[in-house]
């Protein structure tokens, strides 16, 4: 039986690493965003950045057991399928891996009374998945690098 995610990533000596690996993972997202779509992400992440300091690592760490129990099932089903990689698994599963973990996000941002933060994700919110679907094998390396 395959180790549960929260029993290993929130734990309180690994939570920390976690958000910082995730706040990183979002950094290297952000940075490598290109065109119309990369230049709308870097502009809405310098105006949550600008607008509140450190707001994306308080909202990864607030957000990571939401996040992690979206995963759940996932990795569930790539243990019990012997797949090579999370990483691969996750990519291959994007579409539906990525809107899971934007539901997350999207009842955040729905729950925010920050009008700068809601236009700000609302005005990325479109091309999210693809954003998130480009990360999911550095996500499964990230959770692989916690679960051994």
């Amino acid at each position: 039986m395959p180790v549960r995610l929260a029993d290993v990533l929130l734990t309180e000596e690994n939570k920390p690493k976690v958000v910082d690996d995730c706040c990183t993972l979002i950094d290297q997202g952000v940075a490598e965003g290109s065109g119309v779509g990369g230049a709308a992400v870097k502009l809405a992440y310098k105006a949550v950045n600008t607008f509140k300091a450190g707001h994306v690592r308080y909202m990864v760490e607030s957000m990571l057991p939401d996040m992690v129990d979206r995963l759940e099932p996932f990795w569930g089903d790539f243990n019990d399928s012997g797949s090579g990689s999370f990483g691969d698994y996750l990519a291959k599963h994007g579409p539906e891996v990525s809107e899971a973990l934007l539901s997350v996000t999207d009842a955040r941002a729905k729950e925010s009374n920050r009008p700068v933060v809601i236009k700000a994700y609302n005005s990325v919110r479109g091309s999210a998945a693809k954003h998130m679907q480009s990360a999911l094998p550095r996500l499964g390396d990230l959770v692989v690098k916690y679960t051994g």
